[in-house]
């Protein structure tokens, strides 16, 4: 395939297929290439790809790495979020702790999960998935479980910093391994049914607390020490599941123990190597990163905007994720009702994050969905901080509804765009470490958002909500700018020979 005279040709003007492999090349790490001429040759076997073998072969990565990466997330964020519904349930009380204790324990953890988040992502590369994986989740769900016998404040504080530093690396790790199995184009849609693990635990987490809370006095257990060990219980099996299902790579599409969930044929096998659009994200020697990997991409500012606008929005989810099921309740609601209704906005979450994501790849426009979607937020919260002081009790569940549903709607999207902007293994693994520590310090912030002397109606928290999604919007449109200023002078050869700017594009 030759792309010819590109100095002629805008990047929006080229067509999802070409724009990837124009992009691949002048990526080159040899720079080599020319400004006016890029040649592509295709392989016989990468011309001749069956795409009803290839569609089969995609349909088994998503039973087989997808759905596993899934539960994996599920768990997780069971057993970061199963705290809001056991504060439903007396756990403050019981344990002699206030709201501000309660925050300050969810800051050491998002503390913790941000120092060892780029560490835990080395250790990745190094030992693999298969092994890394299924540790780490087997380890936060032992932590999760240990939380049953917490009695007072040090102890809960520990708790949560253990299971800080047990999760640290998941969620970059698990997407990571994502961008290793498929293509660009299919990358921002796999990554938002990836965060349907996250967003279904917020929505399953209060339901699943419906019933376990009942046992309150069963064995002479509280009913939030009954939801800690049973989910921990899970979280533990979850991890038994990894270890013995999911595969190495691409190229050993194997797990640690036996044959795995599916069969692959040697054809099958073949295209999985063939499809995936560059091979360097393929790591098949388990190369450990340098430190000079980690200091290039952290030093790439034209990144920044980034992981600014995913602190500042992120920011707001964390008093929503801790506090829902206590704010409905205290609306009127019992505490089984209130955790029950609380599910509900967790739930129409799930369509808004799959439509973005679809949208995304659809359209090919990251950053404007990725805007789209903050809009759309920042909308929702002026309307709910102007009315619901003045509202009905439905009306105001309503209203927490409505936030919660788009509360997280650019999230993977925001994910997939900045993940389609590293051109090699090393550094994507490092940028998306950086994006889930810009997410996670975001969530360390906003747990101090809501404050004990600001309810029912936390005006001004909402307020302060409302000024983090307005900067997490304009640091996206500086994002876009960015990229699309710098393509348009890579195009019209506006970077003089030896400066690397002129072999790089953006996805905007």
């Amino acid at each position: 395939m030759i792309l010819q005279d590109p100095t002629n040709v805008r990047p929006d003007e080229i067509s999802s297929d070409r724009k990837e492999a124009y992009v691949d090349a002048v990526c080159d790490p040899s720079g080599n290439e020319s400004l006016t001429t890029y040649s592509f040759t295709l392989s016989p076997e990468d011309q001749l790809i069956d795409p009803v073998i290839e569609a089969k072969a995609r349909r088994k990565i998503d039973f087989s790495v997808l759905v596993l990466l899934v539960l994996g997330f599920l768990v997780f964020q069971l057993d970061r979020m199963n705290l809001a519904s056991a504060l439903t349930g007396g756990f403050a009380e019981d344990i002699k702790v206030n709201q501000a204790t309660i925050n300050l324990g969810n800051q050491l953890m998002f503390a913790a999960v941000v120092v060892f988040e780029i560490p835990c992502n080395m250790a990745l590369q190094r030992f693999g998935p298969r092994k890394w994986m299924s540790g780490q989740v087997f380890m936060f769900g032992l932590v999760a479980t240990m939380q049953t016998f917490v009695r007072n404040r040090t102890g809960f504080l520990v708790s949560r910093v253990m299971l800080g530093l047990a999760e640290s690396g998941y969620t970059p790790g698990a997407m990571y391994i994502l961008s290793l199995w498929y293509k660009r184009r299919e990358l921002a849609k796999r990554v938002s049914i990836f965060f349907f693990g996250m967003f279904g635990g917020n929505a399953i987490s209060p339901l699943l607390a419906t019933g376990i809370l009942k046992l309150d006095g069963s064995r002479g257990m509280s009913g939030w020490q009954w939801l800690f060990l049973v989910e921990g219980l899970l979280t533990i099996f979850v991890s038994s599941l990894l270890l013995l299902f999911l595969p190495e790579s691409p190229r050993t599409p194997r797990p640690l123990f036996g044959r795995g969930l599916v069969r692959w044929s040697s054809v099958e096998q073949d295209i999985l190597q063939q499809r995936v659009d560059d091979t360097a994200r393929v790591n098949p020697n388990k190369k450990a990163i340098g430190w000079s990997t980690v200091s290039k991409t952290v030093l790439q500012y034209r990144r920044w905007p980034h992981y600014v606008s995913t602190l500042a929005v992120f920011s707001t989810f964390s008093p929503l994720s801790t506090y829902s099921p206590s704010i409905i309740m205290s609306l009127g609601f019992d505490r089984i009702v209130a955790n029950a209704l609380a599910a509900v906005g967790a739930l129409l979450a799930l369509p808004v994050v799959f439509f973005f994501g679809y949208l995304s790849d659809r359209t090919n426009r990251r950053g404007a969905t990725v805007i789209l979607a903050q809009v759309c937020y920042l909308i929702v919260l002026i309307v709910a901080r102007q009315v619901h002081g003045t509202s009905g009790k439905w009306s105001r569940w309503g209203l927490w509804t409505a936030v919660n549903s788009v509360a997280v709607g650019y999230h993977p999207v925001h994910n997939s765009w900045t993940q389609l902007n590293c051109h090699d293994t090393g550094e994507r693994s490092i940028a998306l470490a950086m994006w889930v520590m810009s997410a996670t310090t975001g969530m360390m912030i906003g747990t101090q958002y809501f404050q004990a002397s600001d309810r029912p109606f936390y005006h001004t928290g909402l307020r302060t909500m409302i000024i983090m999604v307005a900067i997490g919007i304009f640091s996206a449109i500086i994002q876009l700018l960015v990229y699309v200023v710098h393509n348009r002078r890579v195009v019209r050869g506006k970077y003089p020979d030896g400066d690397k700017r002129k072999h790089v594009l953006y996805t905007p």
